[in-house]
């Protein structure tokens, strides 16, 4: 082999491990610089139309989306959400993970509705009326009281003897007691889910909501079953955290994305005494 053809040689081999050190060492950003996550909008509202109402990320990047709580209808692949088949009156934590990267984005928005919050409401006490949480948030006044909202339309709730407020929703549990729901002598966890159909003017132009709501009684809570501590401990995490003084309702911190939750129906405890 002569010298020259040697030199050809390792010249070549020289310049290939060269380009297969700057190659294998160029970093390709996987997100693009200033991508953020996002809707276009914070809080969404049901849409009196025929096709299903579908959100999407405002900037599309390939990865895995997921949403919590248990409730939201998302695509995994586009992050596309249908409104109009999610849960509403819930916040949610949508999350994205990009192609190729660890690191995972999130984002918070809100499905426009209403809400009660999971606990032991007394009757002997101001706990006896339940009032409804609108979009996600305690303390926010639900718009259109006498000017469109309406709550229990057609009456599913009121006509099987739960009382709701038409007007702005809350649900007189000491009434519904006396109204013989749980029967003339109501016995331990006894249990009915009704349906309560209602419209808010607000920017949903008063589109048809819906929200199902479980009631339990019990005489004290020294007869509080295992059952109702299970799923208080299976939904912790699944609302924001809120200012519950004056209140026997459960206060629940905003959980970790990917963990399994249900929060609904709304799970109302109701305690004699």
């Amino acid at each position: 082999m002569s010298v020259k053809y040697c030199k050809y040689l390792f010249s070549a081999s020289l310049l290939f491990i060269i380009f297969s050190c700057k190659k294998d060492t160029a970093i390709t950003p996987v997100v693009p610089p200033g991508f953020t996550l996002s809707y276009g909008d914070s809080v969404f509202y049901l849409k009196d139309q025929s096709e299903d109402y579908i959100i999407k990320p405002t900037q599309a990047l390939a990865g895995e989306y997921g949403g919590f709580p248990e409730g939201i209808e998302i695509d995994p692949a586009t992050g596309a959400i249908n409104v109009s088949k999610s849960e509403t009156g819930l916040r949610y934590r949508i999350t994205f993970l990009p192609t190729g990267s660890k690191d995972t984005i999130s984002t918070i928005l809100v499905i426009s509705g209403i809400n009660f919050l999971d606990g032991f409401y007394k009757l002997t006490t101001a706990d006896s009326v339940l009032k409804p949480l609108y979009n996600a948030g305690r303390g926010t006044a639900i718009p259109g009281s006498g000017s469109g909202t309406l709550f229990d339309e057609g009456s599913n709730c009121n006509g099987a003897g739960c009382t709701v407020n038409v007007s702005n929703g809350t649900i007189n549990l000491a009434q519904t007691v006396r109204n013989g729901v749980f029967g003339s002598t109501p016995s331990n966890n006894d249990r009915h889910e009704f349906l309560m159909n209602y419209r808010i003017n607000d920017k949903s132009g008063k589109a048809l909501n819906s929200l199902k709501v479980k009631l339990y009684y019990f005489d004290s809570i020294n007869d509080v079953t295992q059952e109702v501590y299970d799923i208080i401990q299976s939904r912790n995490g699944t609302v924001f955290r809120t200012n519950l003084s004056n209140s026997s309702a459960f206060s629940r911190p905003f959980g970790v994305a990917g963990k399994p939750s249900k929060p609904r129906p709304p799970c109302i405890f109701i305690l004699a005494r």
